[in-house]
């Protein structure tokens, strides 16, 4: 019995499980040790066994209740036919879109060839998983990636993404398109490969107006979900819109995601009152917390979201687990949440 999929499924009203995301990664000496030999950071993810060795380090370590598989919302776009390359201390670059031409470039025709070692790293980890954890596979949300791929990276304010969208929606509309096939394909193949949830980051859904965070970020997830539930209806879908404040609930609604996933900047009241009413939360510790220096601090917000919130509930961060933070802390929240 997988803890995770029953408490989802309303089958196990008294258990919280708890996984992290970012919870394979360099916060783990083990996974530092790696990075030392593996080459570039990409290698990693193409690497199926060794993608499949780090996606299993945070399960050995901390006995969380799933596994994320490790790899990166970018692969779709490097898939689609786009230049990917990973800085330390920078992060992603990528050769911007600028036109139209740009953008009907972009092939899906060999995505599910490209990414065939990120299906082989979850079908890797799958046979090493107890039966009793959950394997999470994910995507990044047409928004995120169109950004990233307007921008030709991060950015501070997302001007060239959002004025894009605004006086080219013709342009941007043939892009989420693009992005709306080949997410929902991508998430499909980590599904037959052995996926038994699968989660989808809009991590910049929180830097849109109202309008654009409807037609930008809740219609293409409505797409990708619909797509998805088509063929694995059974499978949970995990939604993260990032930043969406009071249109988390929106998006849970018009989506049909099975849980909604929230940052560390929406009140617990609202979570309890306002999404539990309708669906599973997961969520949403501030990362920052686990960095103290006082357990006794980082305890008392653990309990404030613990006992704060109707079962069936993830125990989650509010966002990816900070590369510095402190082991100790980790399995001090592993042992808190799971405390009676």
């Amino acid at each position: 019995m997988k803890k995770l999929i029953e408490v989802i499924k309303g089958n196990l009203d008294n258990y919280t499980p708890i996984w992290l995301m970012r919870q394979a990664g360099r916060y783990l000496p083990e996974y530092r040790q790696l990075r030392a030999t593996a080459g570039s950071f990409l290698n990693m993810c193409y690497d199926s066994e060794l993608s499949a060795k780090i996606t299993m380090q945070p399960i050995e370590r901390f006995d969380f209740d799933a596994a994320i598989i490790f790899s990166d919302i970018l692969l779709v776009p490097q898939a689609l036919g786009m230049k990917l390359h990973f800085e330390d201390n920078i992060g992603p670059t990528l050769n911007k879109l600028k036109t139209i031409e740009d953008i009907e470039k972009l092939n899906d025709s060999n995505l599910v060839k490209y990414l065939e070692p990120v299906y082989e790293s979850i079908s890797l980890v799958r046979k090493k998983l107890s039966s009793g954890k959950a394997l999470i596979g994910f995507a990044g949300a047409p928004w995120t990636l169109a950004s990233y791929m307007l921008e030709g990276g991060s950015s501070k304010n997302f001007a060239i993404s959002k004025e894009f969208a605004i006086n080219n929606t013709t342009a941007f509309t043939v892009l989420i398109d693009k992005l709306i096939s080949a997410v929902a394909n991508h998430l499909i193949m980590q599904i037959h490969a052995g996926a038994d949830v699968v989660q989808l980051f809009d991590s910049w859904a929180g830097i849109l107006s109202e309008t654009e965070f409807r037609k930008w970020s809740i219609e293409p997830a409505a797409k990708i979900v619909a797509i998805v539930k088509n063929q694995f209806p059974d499978i949970p879908i995990i939604g993260f819109p990032r930043g969406a404040g009071f249109l988390y609930e929106e998006f849970a609604k018009r989506t049909k995601i099975d849980v909604v996933s929230v940052d560390q900047y929406v009140p617990i009241d609202y979570m309890a009152n306002n999404l539990q009413r309708t669906k599973v939360v997961q969520g949403n510790l501030d990362s920052i917390y686990l960095l103290s220096n006082n357990q006794e601090i980082l305890y008392e917000q653990i309990m404030k979201i613990k006992n704060n919130l109707k079962k069936p509930f993830i125990f989650n961060l509010g966002h990816g687990i900070l590369p510095n933070t402190p082991l100790g802390n980790v399995q001090f929240l592993v042992d808190s949440v799971r405390k009676n």
